[in-house]
C-alpha cells in the first residue's frame, strides 16, 4: 500500500480568499504498524484520537487514519507487506510530538489505560515540561507541554484561523448581500399593450452600483429607471440601494410632478450621501396609450432609438448628475415611439469595456449589435449582446453590465 493518502480524500481549499498565500499544513504523518485493527483501538481507547477514514480499497489495501481531538494533523496508520521495505519501519517513528495543556494530567489518564511511558514527567532545560510514551508496535512519541515557544505557535495558528474565519465571513455576507441586492431590481414586469420591455444587470462583484427599475406608474404608465452610482463593490451597492428607495418612496408623484419627483430624489440623494458621491440616471415615463415618453437623462449615457425605417435617435441628457449640487434643475424632453421601433438603455459596462488591446466596446459596437439582432426576443437580444461583449473582451469582468431593451408591439 502507497505511504500516501489517496488523492480521492476530501481536502480543504488550497488557496487563500485573496489568491497570494497559498494553502498549507500538514495533513498526515505515517506510523507503519503490524495490526491496523489492534493498533487502531490503541489510538481510539487509549489515547482517545478520534477515527477520520477507514476505507478499504479493490486492489487490497486500506486507508486507515486517525487524529488528536483537535484534528489538525492525521495519523496514517499503515501496515506494510511483510518482506517489503516499509515493513522494516514499523516501530522506528520516533520523532513524532504531541502537545497538551497538562502532560502530568495526561501522563495519569494514559498511564491508568495502559499507555507505556519511558519516565514520569520531566521539566526541560528551557523550562518546558515532557515525557515519552510507545504505541503497541515500539513507535515512540514525545508529550510536552505548552512552554512559551508552543504558546508562541498555537497563538500563530489561532491568529491564522482567525483570518480564515473572518475571511469566510466576509464571503458569506457578500453573497448574502448579492442574494438581497438582486431583489432590488425588477421582480415583475407590468403588461403593456404597446410595448414590451426586458432588463439585465450582470454585477462585476458580488454586489455593484448599477441600477435599473420599471416602476408601475398608474393610469397605463410606467417607468424605466436606468443609473449608475459613483464606485464599486458595497460602497456602490449601498448607494445605489439609497437611490433605489429615494425613487420608489416618490414615484407616487412622478405622474403629474415630474421635476417634483426629480428634485426630491435629489435632495435626498445629496442628503444621504458623501461630498464625492453621485448617480447618472434616466428616468423615462411611458403613455401606453399615445405611445408618447417624456424623459430626463441626468449626465447618463444618452438612450438609443432605433426607428423601424433604420434611422437612429440619441436621447441626450437634459440635466447634470444627481448627488453632487445642492441647487438642481431637472429639464425634461419628449419623443413620439412607434410600432417597430426599438428603445436601448446602458451604463458605461456596456461601452466601456475594453480588450487586451486597449480598445472600448464602444458605442459604436452597441448599435451594430443591436441593429444585428434587434429581431430576437428582447431577453435574447440582450442575452446576445451581453455575449457579443464577452467574446470583444473575455478578460475579468470591470464593470457591471447593464441594459433595458424596449419595442414598440406591431399589429
Amino acid at each position: 500500500m502507497s505511504n500516501s493518502p489517496p488523492q480521492r480524500r476530501p481536502e480543504p481549499t488550497d488557496v487563500r480568499l485573496d489568491g497570494r498565500d497559498p494553502y498549507l499544513r500538514v495533513l498526515c504523518v505515517n506510523v507503519f504498524v503490524r495490526d491496523q485493527d489492534r493498533s487502531l483501538r490503541f489510538y481510539l481507547d487509549q489515547l482517545g484520537f478520534n477515527l477520520v477514514v477507514d476505507e478499504n480499497y479493490e486492489s487490497g489495501g486500506r486507508w486507515l487514519a486517525v487524529a488528536p481531538p483537535d484534528g489538525n494533523t492525521v495519523l496514517a496508520l499503515i501496515a506494510p507487506k511483510r518482506k517489503s521495505e516499509e515493513y522494516k519501519l514499523i516501530g522506528r517513528s520516533k520523532h513524532t510530538v504531541l502537545v497538551t495543556e497538562n502532560v502530568a494530567a495526561k501522563f495519569d489518564e494514559w498511564g491508568k489505560r495502559g499507555v507505556r511511558f519511558h519516565h514520569p514527567p520531566q521539566t526541560t532545560l528551557w523550562g518546558g515540561i515532557f515525557t515519552r510514551f510507545d504505541d503497541l508496535d515500539g513507535n515512540c512519541f514525545s508529550l510536552v507541554g505548552r512552554d512559551d515557544f508552543v504558546r508562541e505557535i498555537e497563538a500563530q495558528r489561532r491568529a491564522a484561523a482567525e483570518k480564515l474565519e473572518a475571511e469566510r465571513r466576509v464571503v458569506q455576507e457578500l453573497e448574502i448581500a448579492k442574494q438581497v441586492q438582486a431583489r432590488l431590481f425588477p421582480q415583475t414586469l407590468p403588461q403593456l399593450r404597446t410595448l414590451e420591455y426586458a432588463g439585465i444587470c450582470i454585477q462585476a462583484r458580488e454586489v455593484g452600483g448599477d441600477y435599473y427599475d420599471f416602476l408601475n406608474l398608474g393610469r397605463d404608465r410606467l417607468g424605466f429607471v436606468i443609473g449608475d452610482t459613483s464606485g464599486k463593490g458595497i460602497g456602490a451597492a449601498l448607494l445605489m440601494a439609497n437611490l433605489q428607495a429615494n425613487l420608489r418612496s416618490q414615484s407616487a408623484i412622478a405622474l403629474e410632478h415630474p421635476q417634483q419627483f426629480f428634485a426630491i430624489g435629489q435632495s435626498t440623494f445629496y442628503e444621504n450621501t458623501t461630498d464625492s458621491s453621485y448617480a447618472t440616471l434616466v428616468f423615462a415615463e411611458y403613455d401606453d396609450a399615445s405611445m408618447r415618453m417624456r424623459y430626463a437623462n441626468c449626465g447618463h449615457y444618452p438612450a438609443l432609438l432605433f426607428r423601424k425605417n433604420h434611422t437612429l435617435e440619441r436621447l441626450d441628457s437634459t440635466s447634470t448628475v444627481l448627488g453632487l449640487f445642492p441647487a438642481w434643475d431637472c429639464a425634461l424632453s419628449e419623443s413620439q415611439l412607434c410600432p417597430g421601433d426599438t428603445l436601448a438603455f446602458y451604463t458605461d459596462g456596456v461601452t466601456d469595456t475594453f480588450n487586451h488591446a486597449g480598445d472600448d466596446f464602444g458605442e459604436q459596437r452597441l448599435i451594430e449589435a443591436i441593429w444585428k439582432y434587434r429581431e430576437l426576443s428582447l431577453q435574447s437580444m440582450l442575452d446576445a449582446i451581453v455575449n457579443e461583449i464577452r467574446r470583444f473582451s473575455p478578460r475579468e469582468q470591470h464593470d457591471d453590465i447593464t441594459m433595458i431593451v424596449a419595442k414598440g408591439r406591431e399589429g
